[in-house]
């Protein structure tokens, strides 16, 4: 008889998942299915699939070696009812075992399908995380205003990462003024470790490019890692070979290196094959033993300690409506140049292809390029959401969306963020070499060949001054339009408009 089954879904697949924790191998089966919901809720990426479900079959092949029985649906079954709860409620009755566990899941949606089983549900804490629910929410109570910075330093002092006593290591919380160098003319290091498919991971892509072939992305070149040892091997190479020079240039771009200093992770962490303290322990050795300097170490912890953490903060305390959030009222479809077409636009042209060929860009890349234009030209921000958690391999709902509606594209009124992140193509020219190459000239203000971040850029705030003009943080530049010459403004915001009318049109995708 059995006694539970234990649920082990694909962002989970942590040897020490508090699921399998608290199980009995002895008594307990541990139940894993591959569903089609799960890939076509929004149209993933074909290489986010196959990662998922490769690792998977790895991550159930080592629990039946560690002694554990495993029932496996995979996708391609004809008995597959292709839902998770489906296929639950039917393991249970061949096993007639009413007792369901799993570790929490990390959106509301599948929280929901998984309490509104008509069987016995146990969702257990998940403890993989620093900050549970309850040290969030009693961070949050009572403030007027809730940001990273003074969250992230009190998890410094909860963990005691760059800590000496009460006081941050090297006398600063953030190093944020050492790491914005622009792109630098060579990169020495040759990127994250490509990973060859093994047998199990070629019988994955086979199943995907037959199942999700009109899915945006290709899978000619999927180099992920699949199994915890390979993770580890990743993290190793990161560590030795790019950390040290991740800090000065993490906020660049190049047109010819799509990965410069930056680790590519996130997609293990957030899958489970990476625990966030290991990443933070070593990460933090790498200081100690004078491998990598004080700006580059802080800067790789914050992104995991801080922005990771306060994400999934905001994302519980703000509940199941967060995601429909649009402060500013944006309703304009996004455009088809997420989607491949074509664009003069060189900035966006290479994201998107990365992200169409990788399932990968760094957070510049999404913030200030795909975000800010996506922000700028007034789109929908629940079309960006869903975009942004489709196309990338890292994407999981309670990370990606306070990341996509409140950081990128201030759809939240400023829970995360005190000011929308718009720039003109200053900014990207000043972080990056698309300019040089660009149809459009990013020196051009106006006419044919200006960059339509300038012209987006004034129209933006022009929509919206009655929001912002009082921000402290953009007072400067409404003053700074105020004393243009007319003629000149009303020149940019026609050309805003026709720009818009042109290529954002409001018509359906």
């Amino acid at each position: 008889m059995v006694r539970q089954i234990i649920v082990i879904l694909g962002d989970q697949l942590s040897p020490d998942n508090p699921a399998l924790r608290a199980a009995d191998p002895s008594q307990d089966i541990v139940l894993m299915a591959e569903v089609g919901g799960e890939a076509t809720y929004v149209r993933h990426h074909p290489q986010k699939i196959t990662l998922i479900l490769s690792a998977m079959r790895h991550f159930a092949q080592e629990l039946r070696e560690n002694g554990w029985t495993v029932h496996y649906t995979t996708l391609d079954d004809p008995k597959n009812h292709q839902s998770l709860g489906a296929e639950i409620i039917k393991i249970a009755a061949q096993h007639k075992c009413t007792k369901i566990t799993l570790t929490e899941p990390s959106e509301w949606r599948v929280i929901d399908d998984m309490t509104a089983l008509p069987l016995d549900v146990t969702l257990l804490p998940d403890d993989r995380f620093f900050a549970s629910h309850g040290i969030f929410e009693t961070w949050a109570e009572g403030r007027k205003a809730l940001r990273m910075e003074y969250f992230y330093r009190e998890m410094r002092k909860s963990t005691g990462y760059l800590m000496e006593g009460e006081k941050p290591t090297g006398g600063q919380w953030n190093y944020d003024h050492d790491n914005r160098k622009a792109a630098p003319k060579d990169v020495t290091h040759p990127g994250p470790i490509p990973f060859t498919p093994d047998e199990i991971t070629r019988d994955v892509i086979a199943l995907v490019q037959a199942r999700f072939d009109t899915h945006f992305g290709t899978l000619q070149h999927f180099e992920y890692a699949v199994t915890r040892a390979n993770a580890l091997r990743a993290l190793d190479h990161f560590i030795a070979h790019a950390l040290p020079r991740f800090g000065d240039y993490q906020d660049a771009m190049l047109r010819d290196n799509r990965y410069l200093y930056h680790s590519v992770l996130s997609p293990y962490i957030n899958i489970g094959l990476l625990s966030a303290k290991e990443v933070c322990d070593v990460a933090e050795q790498a200081f100690k033993d004078g491998h990598a300097p004080i700006n580059a170490v802080e800067g790789f912890i914050r992104q995991i300690l801080g922005w990771r953490e306060f994400m999934r903060g905001i994302y519980f305390l703000k509940g199941r409506d967060y995601v429909q959030s649009n402060y500013l009222e944006h309703d304009r479809p996004l455009p088809d140049v997420y989607w491949g077409g074509d664009s003069k636009m060189l900035c966006m042209t290479k994201a998107v292809e990365q992200t169409r060929e990788t399932a990968y860009t760094h957070h510049i890349q999404r913030l200030m390029v795909t975000g800010n234009y996506a922000l700028l030209a007034g789109v929908d921000p629940h079309q960006v959401h869903e975009w942004y958690l489709g196309v990338y391999a890292d994407a999981f709902e309670w990370v990606e969306a306070p990341n996509t509606i409140g950081m990128s594209q201030f759809a939240d009124g400023g829970v995360v963020g005190s000011k929308p992140y718009v720039s003109s193509g200053a900014y990207i020219n000043r972080m990056s070499d698309y300019c040089k190459s660009c149809a459009y000239k990013v020196t051009s203000k106006k006419g044919a060949d200006a960059c339509p971040f300038n012209l987006l850029y004034w129209h933006f705030l022009m929509r919206h001054r009655n929001r912002f003009a009082n921000n402290p943080r953009m007072a400067q530049m409404y003053r700074i339009w105020d004393r243009m010459d007319p003629d000149h403004r009303a020149t940019v915001l026609a050309e805003a408009d026709a720009y818009l009318e042109a290529e954002v049109p409001r018509t359906d995708h």
